[in-house]
């Protein structure tokens, strides 16, 4: 057999012995990665592409958990549709009720009868997690915290949020004789994509610092509890919660390259270890996203009779990528660990600016 004939099948034949290679270590760098997940980090836990939806990591993702302050999402949500209906403005005058004023937890001390903006009570909800902020806007919005609550579990069977109930528009652990809100991280993620497609809860979720000015001139300085803010390069949102039973929780969201992924963890037995865990599943979150398809470089967009006309017209926009595939997304099945983090007493003392549960979300 002559040199010219052989020579293309020993390339060939290195060819398909590179591409087993790679193929091992790749699956050999993503089996490292499963191993690197604590398994008592969480109950419930999954990363999706916010783009497409596209589940990139999941594990119990569908058992329920107290979301805690979480539930505010929906809190915001609710009260975004208003203000897209006209119902509201951001400047509507909110006269804070002695029911608000008097909830419990982390709060920025509302005053019975004062008048707050929705704007500064939605800044305070997102930031602070103010939970006085949460009763005052569903009593604006519904007249009763019961009826508001009606409306947020309206929407989550709107949403397709076959998993979630909710029973407050704050998250506080239930007195006697009430029912905890449940929700799941695929139910949660679900409802961050759409609050990131259709709402500017960015705005209010990427603040780290804000004053809070009550109608007697006193300032309430807020601060997020997102401790990832600031620290995880192109993290944005979304919120926190944490209550004893419920464990530390987080919605996270992270925006790098013009891609954006959403992390969730619920039920996490401490603060630093949800933080730790949410980061390293944001990085394999990124990992696994597909790559975009970029398009050839002679091809030229097809374009009908109507429209080669305006082709030497002004500029048009780009046209948005295209979703990437959905694809398969496996993880290990974990034992949960239940928390067992004692739980903080609510401040009491209308002088301190920031109480003591607000600090460990």
């Amino acid at each position: 057999m002559s040199a010219p004939f052989y020579r293309p099948l020993l390339v060939l034949v290195a060819w398909l012995a590179a591409g087993a290679a790679l193929a091992v270590a790749a699956t050999h760098h993503q089996s490292a990665g499963a191993g690197s997940i604590n398994p008592g980090a969480f109950r419930s836990a999954i990363v999706i592409d916010a783009a497409s939806g596209q589940v990139l990591f999941e594990d119990r993702a569908d058992v329920q958990s107290p979301p805690a302050s979480v539930t505010k999402l929906m809190t915001f949500y609710i009260v975004e549709q208003k203000l897209k209906e006209g119902t509201l403005t951001l400047a509507t005058p909110v006269t804070i009720t002695a029911v608000a004023a008097h909830t419990g937890g982390s709060r920025v001390w509302l005053v019975d009868k004062e008048q707050i903006t929705v704007e500064e009570l939605l800044y305070a909800l997102m930031v602070h997690s103010a939970n006085d902020a949460a009763v005052a806007l569903a009593i604006q919005v519904a007249g009763s915290k019961e009826a508001f609550t009606d409306l947020m579990n309206l929407k989550a069977r709107e949403l397709g949020l076959h998993h979630t109930d909710f029973h407050s528009p704050h998250g506080l652990p239930p007195g006697k004789g009430q029912e905890p809100d449940l929700s799941t991280a695929r139910d949660l993620a679900l409802l961050a994509r759409k609050l990131i497609a259709e709402t500017d809860v960015l705005k209010y979720s990427a603040t780290r610092h804000r004053q809070f000015r009550h109608q007697n001139g006193k300032v309430i300085e807020l601060d997020t509890h997102n401790h990832l803010l600031g620290v995880v390069p192109g993290c944005d949102g979304l919120k926190t919660g944490y209550y004893r039973e419920a464990g530390f929780s987080l919605v996270a969201t992270v925006q790098r390259g013009g891609r954006r992924i959403i992390a969730v963890i619920l039920g996490s037995p401490e603060r630093e270890l949800r933080d730790t865990v949410t980061t390293q599943l944001i990085e394999r979150g990124f990992a696994a996203l597909p790559p975009l398809v970029a398009p050839a470089a002679n091809a030229l967009p097809a374009t009908s009779p109507a429209s080669a006309a305006t082709i030497a017209g002004p500029p048009t926009p780009a046209p948005k990528a295209a979703a990437a595939p959905a694809g398969d997304a496996t993880a290990p099945r974990l034992i949960p660990v239940e928390s067992e983090t004692p739980q903080p007493a609510a401040g009491t003392d209308a002088t301190v600016h920031l109480d003591i549960s607000g600090t460990k979300k």
